[in-house]
Order: structure tokens, then sequence, then C-alpha cells
């Protein structure tokens, strides 16, 4: 009965409560009287009944609207939005952008209803403010007791500074390595995995090599939350650094991660990079070129820092998706570090045509895991990585060699009427990746004017490669332009999968090369919408970048976060993000896609980092940097 005793305030104000709690308190209004008949007549606190009961009846619910936008904020040049969700949105209602610190007004607008987003369930309406360019930091409401939104920067560093983050947690998940306070501040841990006796899994056996033989693979990356570290993954992820460099050379040749390599005259995106490659390299047979899939310990461990793992750790069979990503990367690695490292460069190479042989003479050698294990022991039950298409890895491979070597041989392996039939690229399809490095190659700077100079072959593949981009971008475009949130996630109920955030940041790599091939804004515009989505502007509230806005993931499904002796997570990892799948069986908000995330450890389906999640997340970031800030070649 003190619910219902303070509806009524001093000086007649008055707090309005939701429907569902307005009901509760009539239903309860005999029992009120009932209870309390006797001390209202002898109280003048009985004359408040009839006020009470008209507070009840005509309160105004408060309107139940939510600001979302990205946490981390926006150059001053850039494309400014913020989302208001939910079903009180009021075409009239003023919403106003304040100075943080000077509490003045910087802005004011109304929000555009943009209709209901279907991959939550939740009206839309969108907040336009991109003519406020002024830096400094900020926030928005709509009046007094309305929704007040998280704040955020305009700062012309913002997006450099988040490139940095997602490049330097590559850092953080090295193997082989101690972190050092020096570099790693607070999330400073000592070396693990030295990675040095790894066993042959029965499944890999040579005549050179036989089972229980040891090799050594020491560094490269954690793959994800997990200590184990895969070819395939690692593919996609290192090339993406790579062609980041090799696209944006002036920003990602001065960006600075804070690495033990800083400062050694080599872009540290290629240092981070070469890390990986490294280890990769130590994955070959060099006996017949092939490349082991996976190297792993039978079972994921447990929630422990790296070097308290101690588990035997094995390379698991060669594969073909393993040989061809292999080949497709170690291919890229020789024309970027030729500049820095020529030697270098020739390994790259050599090992790149040999893996490109064996994949040749194996062109189907799947990685099935369940039948692995039924022939062989110990079983393996970590990250399988599978795939039994590899027609994409092999264009994909052809085309990275063609592009390094001139060799017609791999021009000849590619055909430029399948580029066309590219999907978004992630580690299972990558034939857009073939389509990207073609197109950035075979048409500079976006002038196709100077095709016609060349042979009538590369001219077919560049021609193929344009469409190819230009088709898959324009879809996402298309959809950006439609969509109640303004993002292109959504196109297809296949965005909101196991990694849904690193395929928001996929659309914004395949949008940024539109512009390139363009110049028209409305391309940039899309692929910045993406990365705000996944900053904040989106309708779980986070920022699904750690350490990076006011609400962001706390209990991310990684080892080194969970088992540290820190209470903040390792910064600068992008969480999986929102899907349905729901693999793990935690107790989710919602089944719908957009809004199916939790952020606890338990959820690894929408929670867990991975670096193929990261290396877009750095390619978007740093892009945008350097087009706005004119280091765009």
């Amino acid at each position: 009965m003190q619910a219902l005793a303070q509806l009524i305030l001093p000086r007649g104000k008055t707090i309005c409560t939701s429907m569902r709690d307005r009901i509760f308190y009539i239903r309860h209004i005999p029992l009120f009287l009932s209870t309390h008949r006797k001390s209202m007549i002898r109280s003048v606190s009985g004359f408040y009944l009839i006020p009470l009961l008209l507070v009840v009846l005509s309160c105004e619910k408060k309107p139940e609207i939510e600001i979302h936008l990205n946490q981390a904020g926006f150059h001053p040049l850039a494309a400014k939005t913020a989302a208001v969700t939910g079903n009180d949105i009021s075409p009239t209602q003023i919403f106003h952008i304040v100075n943080t610190d000077s509490e003045e007004v910087a802005w004011s607008g109304r929000a555009t209803d943009s209709g209901t987003w279907p991959w939550a369930g939740i009206r839309t309406a969108v907040i336009d403010f991109t003519e406020l360019q002024t830096q400094g930091e900020y926030h928005i409401h709509g009046g007094k007791g309305l929704t007040i939104s998280p704040s955020f920067a305009i700062r012309n560093t913002v997006y450099a500074g988040l490139s940095r983050a997602a490049l330097r947690a590559f850092y953080f998940n090295r193997a082989s390595i101690p972190l050092e306070p020096e570099y790693a501040g607070p999330w400073a841990r000592a070396a693990g995995h030295p990675d040095t006796l790894i066993l042959i899994h029965p499944s890999a056996v040579t005549v050179d090599r036989p089972a229980g033989t040891t090799i050594s693979s020491p560094g490269g990356w954690y793959d994800a939350g997990d200590y184990n570290k895969y070819i395939v993954n690692s593919g996609i992820s290192t090339y993406t650094l790579m062609v980041a460099y090799e696209h944006f050379p002036e920003f990602f040749g001065d960006l600075s991660a804070g690495i033990p390599e800083s400062g050694d005259g080599i872009p540290d995106i290629l240092s981070e990079a070469r890390w990986n490659l490294d280890w990769m390299l130590t994955m070959q047979d060099h006996s017949d070129g092939g490349v082991y899939h996976k190297l792993t310990s039978p079972q994921f461990s447990g929630v422990v820092m790296p070097h308290e793992d101690t588990d035997p750790r094995y390379v698991v069979m060669k594969s073909t998706a393993a040989a061809l990503n292999f080949t497709a990367v170690t291919a890229v690695a020789a024309r970027v570090y030729e500049t820095y490292d020529p030697g270098f460069a020739a390994t790259c190479l050599s090992a790149a045509r040999a893996a490109w042989e064996w994949a040749v003479a194996h062109p189907d050698v799947y990685y099935r895991q369940d039948k692995m294990n039924e022939l062989y022991e110990p079983a393996i039950v970590t990250g399988e990585y599978g795939d039994t298409d590899v027609t994409d890895e092999f264009d994909w491979a052809a085309a990275e060699l063609y592009l390094t070597t001139g060799a017609t041989e791999y021009r000849d392996a590619l055909n430029p009427e399948q580029l066309t039939d590219s999907l978004v690229p992630n580690w299972r399809d990558v034939r857009a990746l073939a389509c990207i490095s073609i197109a950035h190659h075979l048409v500079p700077h976006g002038s196709m004017t100077g095709i016609h100079d060349l042979s009538p072959e590369d001219r077919a593949l560049a021609e193929s490669s344009v469409n190819c981009l230009m088709s898959l971008a324009g879809v996402l475009r298309d959809e950006y332009r439609s969509s109640a949130l303004q993002v292109s996630m959504g196109h297809d109920r296949r965005d909101f999968v196991w990694g849904s955030n690193a395929v928001a940041m996929n659309h914004s790599i395949l949008l940024i090369r539109a512009w390139q091939l363009t110049g028209e804004r409305s391309w940039l515009d899309a692929a910045l919408a993406n990365l705000d989505y996944v900053l904040g502007r989106n309708p779980t509230g986070y920022s699904f970048v750690t350490g990076y806005g006011t609400r962001t993931p706390m209990h991310p499904h990684h080892r080194s976060s969970a088992a540290g002796n820190q209470p903040d997570p390792v910064p600068g990892f992008l969480v999986g993000g929102p899907q349905s799948g729901q693999q793990d069986g935690c107790a989710y908000p919602s089944n719908l896609p957009a809004l199916s995330y939790l952020d606890d450890w338990c959820s690894y389906s929408t929670n867990e980092v991975a670096i193929n999640w990261n290396a877009p997340l750095v390619y978007t970031t740093g892009a945008l940097h350097a087009i706005f800030s004119g280091k765009n070649r």
C-alpha cells in the first residue's frame, strides 16, 4: 500500500507509473479502503482519496524510449545518426545534443520515424545530426525527464584510436611470448604455449613424420577465446591486416600500436601480421608442401591463463582448405613484405607455390572431424573449421599468386565468370577476397578507364571483379537505405550468424571498396552506419568493443580476460554479437536475432572474441580515418 500512497507527493507532484502498475493499484483500492476506512474517516488524509483516484486513472505513462548511438564517437566530417527505439516515439518530440562540459545545446532537431526493424521487432526513428562538426563530448536528451543517450565524442582521432586498439588486441592474443607490462599494462601475463614440441597426430603421419614425433611450431595468435591455432581462420584474418596496409599505406604505415616491434622501421600492422605468418610457415610439411589444418589440444582448456594450460598439443591432418588459405596469404605476404624483408618475401612465395601444388594434387581432402575421430586417437573436439566446397579457396589462391607473380598458369586457373558468384567474405567463403585483390591491383584508384590498357584476359578479370564488388555492395547499400535502423545488416537472415558483428564489418569493407571504385559518398555512409551499429547504435544498447563505450562487454568468452586478475577484460576486442542460434544453451533475453545477445562467459555463441572478427574492425576504422583525413592513397 505504500506504493499507492506514494502516488501523492508534496505540492501535487505525481509519479507516472506503467499501465501494468496502475492497473495493480486500481485493483487494490478496495483493499486499501477496507483496511484504512476508520483512519481515513478520522484523518484529513481521507480527503486525498478522490485526487488519488484521478491521478491513478489519468496519469500518463512516461514515454518508454531509448536512444542508441555510436558510443565511441564520430569524425567531424562523418555522417552522424542516433536511433530512437520504442513504442512511444512522438513525431513532434525535439531532441537536443548537449555539450557535456558546458551544458550548452549544440544542436536540436526531430527524429524521423523509419518504421519497425523486424530483426528486433521494435519501432525505430533516426536522429540525423551530421551537420554538427564541432569537436567535443556530447549526449542527447529529449527534454526534462526523458531518456538521455550514452555520451559520445566528436573527434578527429576517434577512428584512428579504435583501429589502434583493435590491432593491439592481436598482440594480447599472441602465443609463445610473455606480454610485458611496458606493452600490456595491467593485462601483462606470462608466456603461454611455447609450442616447440608439438606432436604429430595419427591423422597427420607421413613416412618422415610418424605418429608421436614432434615439430616446433611457436608463435601465432590464439584464434579466439580458446588457446588453439587454426590455419583456415588465420587465412582471412592475416589477409585482412595485410590488405589494410596495401589499400591505405599512408595511415597504416604510420599507425603505432605500442607493441614490442614499434619503431623498428616496419609498419606495426605488418609486424603484427608477421607474428602469425611466421607460425603459419611452420605448419607446412616441407617434404610435400601440404599444410596441417590446425594446432590444438584434444579438448578446449579450462578457464586458465595460457601458461597454466599444459595439455599436450598436436598438429592435425593436412587439408585442401588449409593449403589454399596458406597459399593465398603467403602469396600476399610475398608482395607486401618485399620492400621491408626481401628474404622473408621470397620464403613466403616459395611456400605459396609448394602449397598450391599440393592442393592441385589433393583437391578434395576435406577436414571432417567426426570422421577423423572414428579412425584416430586422441579424439579432437576443438573448432573444426570444416569446408567441403573449396572452389572459392582455389580462386582466391590463384588470384593472389597471379597478382604477385604475373604467371599466366595461375590466371588460367581462374574463371572470371565464377567471381560474380561471390558472397560476403568470411572464413568459409573467400571468393570475394579474390575480387578485392584483383580490383585493387588491376583497377588502381578506381579508374575504370585504365583497364583498356590491360590484356584481354586481365580486362576480363578486372571487369568481373568490379562487377562482383559492386553487386555485393549494391545489395548492402539498398538494405541500408531501406532499413528502419539504417544498417545493411538484415538483408539476409544469414547476417545474424555466429560472429554477426564481423559480418557487419565485412559489409563495411565491401562498401568502402565500392566507394574507392566510384567516389560516391553514399557507399561511405553505409559503411559508417555498420561501424555505428557495432559501437552502440543497435537495440541491445551495447558497444560491442571491449573497453570502448559507455556500456561494453565485461564478461567476454575469452580465457585470458576471464582468468586474469583484472576486473576489466582485455580492451579492443570485438565480440561476436547477436544471433538467435543460442548454441551454448544460455538464458538469453530474446529469441529475436538482433536481441539475442548475452554479456556472459557462458555465451560463447554471442560473446566470444576472435581474430577474424577483429581484423575487419581494424580495416574499417583505419580506412575511415584515412579517408576523412585525406590519407586514402
